[in-house]
C-alpha cells in the first residue's frame, strides 16, 4: 500500500506505524482520542487516517480524495471546534449525533475530528456519550486534546487513546527547510509565530500575506514604545487587518470548489459545502490572530534571552538589532508582565471578548512595559 500521507506525520513513527496497521488490517476503531504536545502532530494523523480511509489506494497523497482531505475541503471529514465561550455548545453536539446517522456523500466513511476536546464540558459530553461508545460502522471519530487530565473520564473511556511525544526541535526545523526551501532562521522565525505546529509553519511560509502580516507585527512592536494612544488604536487595527488578509485567498479557493461541484450537488449539497465552507473562514480568521499573538510573544521571549545573554536562542533574527536595543535596558520580570499581556489576550479572545479590544489592550499594556522595562 502506498502510505505517503503518513509522511507527513513527523517524529511520530510508532504512532503512524499503530494507525497504518489499523487501517491495513480493517481494525482501525469507532473512536479515538490523539493526546499530545503542541506541534505533536495530532492533527496532521487525524488527516492521514481520514485519507487511508478515504482513498482507493489507502492512503496515496496524491489522488482528489487525498487532496481535498489535506485541504480539509471532503464532505466526509467534519473538524469541530468549540462555538461556545471556552466551550463546546450541547446545540453543536446535537448537530454532529444528528449529522453521524446521514450516510457519507462520497468516501465509505465519515470522519468526524474534534479539536481541543478538553472544552467539552458535562451537559454537552453527556448528551455525546452514547454516539461515542456506538456510532454508525462507518463513522470513525477522532478527539485530539493537549493533555489527558483535561478530557471528562467518560469521554476517554469511550476511546482508544493514542499518546504522541514532542517533536524535537532539530527535527521540526529540518523538515520545514526541506519542505519550503527556506533558510534555518526562516524556519525557525515561521515555527515561532505558529506555535512549533509543522503543518502551519510551511503554510506559513508558502503564504505571502502571511508572512507579510508577521514582519508587520514586527515591525509595529518595535516601534511600540514611541506611538501615542492614537497609533497603537491604528496599529491594532492595521494588524487585525493584516492576519486576516489571506482569508481571501481561502474565499476564492472556496468559490472555485463550489462553482465546480454546483452541477452535481442539490440545493441540499451545496448548503452543506457552504456551511462548511463558512466553518473554514472563521477557522483560519482565529488562526491569523493566534499568529499575531504567537508573533508577539516570541519577539517578546526573544527580549528576555537576548537580556540574559543566551543570544542564540533567538527565534526572530530578522528583528535581532531593535530586539537587542530592547534587551539592553529590560529587566526579567518587566519581559514577564509584557508576556503575561500576551496571555491575557489569549484568555479574553477565548472568551469571546472582542479581538479589536484584546489585542488593543496587549498593545497598550506592552508599550507600558517597553517604556518602563525595569
Amino acid at each position: 500500500m502506498t502510505a505517503c500521507v503518513w509522511d507527513d506525520l513527523v517524529g511520530q513513527t510508532r504512532v503512524a506505524g499503530y494507525l497504518r496497521a489499523a487501517v491495513n488490517s480493517a481494525a482501525v476503531s469507532h473512536a479515538y482520542l490523539f493526546v499530545g504536545p503542541t506541534g505533536s502532530g495530532k492533527k496532521t494523523a487525524a488527516r492521514a487516517l481520514a485519507c487511508s480511509l478515504f482513498c482507493e489506494d489507502g492512503g496515496c497523497g496524491s489522488c482528489a480524495a487525498c487532496r481535498r482531505v489535506r485541504a480539509m475541503t471532503h464532505p466526509d471529514l467534519h473538524v469541530l471546534t468549540p462555538e461556545g465561550v471556552a466551550e463546546y455548545l450541547i446545540a453543536q453536539i446535537r448537530g454532529v449525533i444528528h449529522d453521524v446517522h446521514l450516510k457519507p456523500i462520497e468516501a465509505p466513511y465519515k470522519v468526524y475530528v474534534f479539536d481541543d476536546v478538553g472544552r467539552l464540558k458535562a451537559e454537552a459530553a453527556n448528551a455525546f456519550l452514547k454516539t461515542l461508545e456506538e456510532p454508525p460502522a462507518d463513522v470513525v471519530i477522532v478527539l485530539i486534546a493537549d493533555d489527558y487530565d483535561d478530557v471528562l473520564p467518560t469521554v476517554a473511556s469511550r476511546c482508544h487513546v493514542v499518546r504522541f511525544s514532542p517533536v524535537p526541535t532539530s527535527t521540526a526545523r529540518a523538515l520545514v527547510v526541506e519542505r519550503t526551501g527556506a533558510s534555518e532562521d526562516e524556519a525557525r522565525a515561521a515555527l515561532a509565530a505558529a506555535d512549533n505546529v509543522i503543518s502551519r509553519a510551511i503554510e506559513l511560509l508558502r503564504s505571502p500575506g502571511r508572512r507579510n502580516a508577521r514582519t508587520v507585527i514586527l515591525d509595529v512592536l518595535k516601534r511600540l514604545a514611541v506611538m501615542d494612544g492614537h497609533d497603537v488604536l491604528t496599529a491594532a487595527r492595521m494588524l487585525l487587518a493584516e492576519v486576516r488578509a489571506p482569508v481571501d485567498d481561502v474565499k476564492a479557493a472556496q468559490s472555485d470548489e463550489l462553482d465546480e461541484a454546483r452541477e452535481f450537488l442539490t440545493k441540499g449539497g451545496a448548503s452543506e459545502i457552504e456551511k462548511r465552507h463558512k466553518r473554514e473562514l472563521t477557522a483560519r480568521e482565529r488562526e491569523g490572530i493566534t499568529e499575531l499573538l504567537s508573533v508577539t510573544e516570541s519577539w517578546l521571549r526573544d527580549c528576555l534571552v537576548m537580556a540574559r545573554g543566551a543570544a542564540e536562542l533567538v527565534d526572530n533574527t530578522d528583528a535581532a538589532d531593535a530586539t537587542s536595543e530592547i534587551a539592553e535596558v529590560l529587566s526579567a520580570p518587566a519581559a514577564l508582565r509584557a508576556l503575561d499581556a500576551v496571555r491575557t489576550a489569549r484568555r479574553r479572545i477565548a472568551y469571546n471578548v472582542s479581538p479589536q479590544l484584546a489585542v488593543e489592550a496587549m498593545l497598550f499594556d506592552i508599550q507600558e512595559v517597553l517604556r518602563c522595562p525595569r
